[in-house]
């Protein structure tokens, strides 16, 4: 089986020892990704939305690097520091999966990386 390493520079890089995504049997697995600027690495957004919304743009960014889409999104991650912004989080969501919309977890966690609100991370069918 072959990994592949994906890199691109329209979405953050990597802030430590992992890879922006890697494919490998047929999928890919973007890493978390919280609403950084891929240009500037400064953050996006001063809401769940707005965060929401730069979050979205980032894991597209690495699907299309990869040669895939958020439309062959399996299956998402969606960590939140506060559940009560979930509302908030979920229309931007919507937005970006209007049809056959990927399998998806959401869990409250304590803190995420740059105190950012939302962060989350996917695995999508690889381009064939």
């Amino acid at each position: 089986m072959v990994k592949k390493i994906v890199t691109t520079q329209d979405a953050p890089e990597a802030i430590g020892p992992y890879s922006q995504a890697v494919c490998a049997g047929g999928l890919v697995f973007a890493s978390g990704q919280i609403p950084l600027d891929p240009k500037t690495m400064e953050l996006v957004g001063d809401d769940v939305a707005g965060q929401t919304e730069q979050v979205l743009k980032n894991l597209e960014a690495l699907l299309v690097a990869a040669g895939s889409s958020l439309s062959h999104t399996v299956k998402v991650t969606v960590f939140l520091t506060d559940l009560s912004t979930f509302g908030a989080m979920n229309e931007v969501y919507g937005r970006y999966f209007t049809d056959n919309p990927p399998a998806r977890a959401c869990v409250e966690v304590s803190r995420l990386p740059k105190d950012v609100l939302v962060e989350m991370d996917a695995v999508a069918i690889a381009a064939s």
